[in-house]
């Protein structure tokens, strides 16, 4: 599914690569048979934008939407597991799935980074990726609530991703809790990652890695407001 290969290319991080073919990407939006029209246009306008940025600003917002924090993470089970050691077991899970479909990870890889996640569903079946889009909605509904109330266009990627599902969250109370959830992004947040965190001198081979560095940043300190996504189920 062509929409599903764009967006994950648009969620992964800025680099001159990307703004170098956004204009062939700008084009391949009008072949995503699987979009509405409206959705086509919102999103050939989102890269439109980009285009109009300069790199090094779409960098910056990046980074302060994704790395600051966990509330925005783009590693699925961060929702869903945070810490716990179920999430390595649904990493092992997840691994496998994508090993069957022929898929091999760069060791700097996590399997559940969302735009990894979307890379993989479009190599399946119209079914499997309606299915894989489903298991995730409550995470996508979570994430576009959080970012629209940031004011980030980001959050038109989740939703256009969430119109390709046929799951039906409730919505209304997903952004009251959300409107009332701590920031895990401002300054003392921040702060008291950095206080609370163990300085190590061992195993630096491992530093090269920024996904390594940002899970071992974040790791048992503050904890994001976790919010039950099973609750978001239903009708709206």
């Amino acid at each position: 599914m062509l929409s599903l290969r764009i967006i994950s290319r648009l969620l992964d991080y800025p680099n001159q690569e990307l703004w170098e073919h956004l204009s062939e990407i700008f084009e391949n939006v009008d072949e995503c048979s699987e979009l509405t029209e409206e959705n086509k246009t919102k999103l050939k306008f989102w890269i439109a934008q980009n285009k109009q940025t300069r790199l090094f600003d779409a960098q910056a917002e990046y980074c302060g939407l994704f790395d600051r924090g966990r509330a925005l993470s783009l590693l699925l089970f961060e929702h869903v597991h945070g810490q716990s050691r179920d999430r390595g077991q649904a990493m092992v899970d997840l691994m496998q799935q994508y090993q069957q479909a022929g898929l091999e990870l760069d060791a700097k890889e996590l399997p559940d980074h969302l735009p990894l996640y979307l890379e993989y569903l479009a190599t399946l079946s119209q079914e499997q990726v309606e299915q894989g889009l489903n298991d995730i909605a409550p995470i996508l509904a979570l994430l576009a609530e959080r970012l629209s109330q940031r004011e980030s266009h980001y959050s038109l990627l989740m939703m256009i991703l969430l119109s390709l599902t046929t799951v039906t969250l409730n919505q209304k109370p997903l952004s009251e809790k959300v409107s009332k959830e701590t920031r895990d992004d401002t300054p003392q947040a921040l702060d008291q990652v950095w206080d609370e965190e163990q300085v190590t001198f061992m195993d630096n081979a491992a530093c090269d890695s920024n996904t390594q560095q940002h899970q071992r940043r974040f790791a048992n300190t503050i904890q994001p407001q976790y919010l039950d996504i099973n609750s978001l189920m239903g009708e709206e």
